[in-house]
């Protein structure tokens, strides 16, 4: 059950709310349409209900508001704007990475490619996707989590007529096995077809809660769909008989061979072309335009083409359950049983919405053939011939296995980073700007042995290993803001402790890897070029390398943070930019001068302090982090990354999303 109740959007400079209390409800069972203009408040009304824009209000998803669902993924499917994605990721792996944050297992991914017809396109990258195609892909990330409620914002757009069919009969699949859906749409003749109830509004207000039928009888125009290769004739016809019998008849040539007859019936038109000698080879009864009906004896006018299919009794389940039932238990499991499917064999929830959300283990499967790549449109799978294959087919209901636990960040994150060329053409600019730069600070003679290898020149603020880790960080959360996957708020990431560490940790890991195999090739290139001269064995090493690793961790862990608080990558990057640039300096000049008193013995005493006692040989690596802190480069690292952890605490945690 969904349930909105006042729903007030923050009022505009000079202009009313674009929502003004809207109440309504989305009952178990049933497909509600929200039907108003373009700029009636549709959209905005649904991102109120997932409380993604300021207002007044509440919504409630089964009893809950959403920031009080443990896993709002599970329980509402959203479908708002383009699709959220990178355009260089493939399909696959987009639904790979959002099975991982929804915590369902990565065979899910292709599961869900079957249902909505694209499983052929599994490996095509996101932005070579046809709108048509966007829209399957965004309807299978909405399915993805196998939620209790579905939420669509023009699922219907850029879809062809055979299409639409399609997608009604899917989310009719998933109404009657338990589950709640909302759409809105613009076209009177969609939310009456599709839809069993009809919420209608109208700058943002409501105007009318009705059935589909009750919508269609008092808002809609019935019409005799007519085709006759003599339309000239028979318009002709049926006007003379209107005016002499004084009714209101509007007669619209559609085609050459098709008339739209409004304010009469399939006897009526039938009986005038049977006296009159006329063929027709159709004659049936529709759903027309809205609006009112013409004057007696309107002409025949030619108007652009606005077909429309009739409404198939079809379109309806076979066996439905009821519709205005809260609980469903018990019912929806016979419902799911006894469903025959009329576009694809599907499976949904066993349970239903009065089950929590845990407890709902339905998916989602398709019949039709796996398309073999090709072409976006050549992809599309016939409809018609999918509805015989599956017809008469049986449910089959399997358990959708939850991969929970604290490792579920740590897989998004993976398949996030991964799931693109990036990591690789940055570790590849990396290497190659470090070794050019190592071999000429080696040609000079004029930099010490750790900033040649380190190809850390006195010229540039950090070396290019370092540099490449800030952009990896940075790229960590200015990603997610612009293509969120995460939340459909276009904007919100749940930025929770378990996304952060896994995100610090995977970042960390890769600058650690990147400075690692930039600090081989600086020194193999070196080698090759001027021989072992310039590679002398140092005396310590141990020191040398924490602070680099210091160095990557640091950069890569500001660039993270940074990003998480401004929601850019640039401003991630500049970040880490702004460390040596304008941090640095300020260090330096605080720590000038010598010290009133020393620090020898510092690292016995820490060790004198710890409740683990580390032994001796652990005091040279303790010493380098703390010649490597107290370092102008470190401790304005170390500064930095503790105001933007207490910014990104004070921004983040304290919201209302959960991971």
């Amino acid at each position: 059950m969904l349930q909105a109740i006042g729903l007030t959007s923050t009022p505009r400079r000079d202009l009313p709310p674009a929502v003004d209390d809207l109440t309504f409800e989305a009952r178990p069972g049933c497909v509600t349409a929200l039907l108003g203009e373009p700029g009636s408040g549709k959209t905005t009304a649904l991102r109120l209900m997932l409380e993604l824009e300021p207002g007044r209000g509440v919504t409630y998803f089964r009893g809950r508001p959403l920031h009080q669902v443990p896993q709002p993924g599970r329980e509402v499917g959203v479908l708002l704007g383009d699709v959220p994605g990178n355009p260089s990721r493939t399909v696959r792996n987009q639904l790979r990475m959002l099975c991982a944050a929804a915590g369902v297992p990565a065979a899910r991914a292709d599961t869900m490619l079957e249902v909505v017809g694209i499983a052929g396109l599994r490996d095509h990258r996101l932005g070579s996707l046809s709108r048509a195609m966007e829209r399957r892909f965004a309807l299978a990330a909405a399915l993805l989590a196998d939620p209790c409620t579905l939420l669509l914002d023009e699922p219907a757009a850029d879809l062809s007529p055979r299409e639409r069919s399609w997608l009604y009969g899917l989310l009719r699949r998933h109404a009657s096995l338990g589950g709640a859906v909302l759409f809105t749409t613009d076209d009177a003749k969609e939310a009456a077809r599709g839809a069993d109830r009809v919420v209608s509004i109208e700058a943002g207000r409501l105007v009318a809660d009705q059935d589909a039928a009750d919508f269609a009888r008092t808002r809609l125009r019935p019409r005799v769909a007519v085709r006759t290769p003599h339309a000239a004739r028979l318009a002709d016809v049926l006007g003379r008989e209107a005016r002499a019998a004084q009714r209101a008849v509007e007669i619209v040539a559609e085609s050459g061979t098709r008339l739209s007859v409004y304010g009469s019936n399939c006897a009526e038109v039938g009986e005038a072309a049977f006296r009159n000698g006329v063929l027709v080879h159709q004659l049936a009864d529709e759903t027309g335009d809205a609006g009112d009906a013409g004057d007696a004896g309107t002409p025949t006018r030619p108007v652009p083409q606005a077909r429309t299919e009739a409404r198939a009794t079809d379109a309806r389940a076979e066996v439905r359950i009821d519709a205005c039932a809260e609980t469903r238990g018990e019912t929806g499991h016979q419902a799911g049983s006894q469903v025959t499917p009329d576009v694809h064999a599907v499976s949904g929830f066993p349970g239903g919405p009065g089950l929590p959300a845990e407890s709902w283990a339905g998916s989602w499967s398709a019949t039709g053939p796996a398309q073999d790549g090709g072409d976006a449109h050549a992809a599309l799978p016939d409809v018609p011939a999918a509805l015989e294959r599956t017809r008469g087919a049986d449910l089959v209901v399997s358990a959708v296995r939850r991969v929970g636990g604290p490792l579920r960040p740590l897989r998004y994150e993976l398949l996030r980073v991964f799931g693109t060329a990036t990591p690789w053409l940055t570790a590849a600019v990396v290497i190659a700007a470090s070794v050019i730069t190592a071999v000429l600070l080696a040609r000079t003679g004029a930099a010490p042995r750790d900033r040649m290898l380190a190809a850390w020149p006195e010229l540039l603020p950090l070396p290019p290993a370092a540099l490449g880790a800030g952009l990896l960080g940075a790229l960590a959360f200015g990603e997610e803001y612009r293509y969120p996957a995460l939340a459909a708020a276009r904007g919100t990431v749940p930025r929770r402790l378990g996304l952060l560490t896994a995100k610090l940790g995977v970042c960390s890991a890769l600058a650690l890897l990147i400075g690692a195999l930039a600090l081989l090739a600086d020194a193999c290139a070196v080698q090759l070029v001027f021989g072992a001269a310039p590679l002398r064995s140092p005396a310590q090493w141990i020191i040398p390398a924490v602070s680099w690793a210091g160095l990557l961790t640091g950069c890569a862990w500001a660039g993270v943070l940074a990003s998480a608080v401004f929601r850019s990558t640039a401003a991630g990057l500049a970040a880490v930019l702004a460390v040596p640039v304008a941090v640095v300096p300020l260090v330096r000049k605080v720590l000038a001068g010598p010290s009133a008193y020393p620090a020898d013995g510092i690292v016995p005493r820490l060790r004198g302090m710890s409740a683990a006692h580390w032994p001796p040989e652990a005091d040279r690596l303790v010493l380098g982090v703390l010649r490597m802190m107290a370092q102008p480069v470190g401790t304005a690292l170390v500064l930095s990354l503790i105001v933007l952890l207490c910014a990104y605490g004070f921004t983040g945690l304290r919201g209302r999303v959960r991971w």
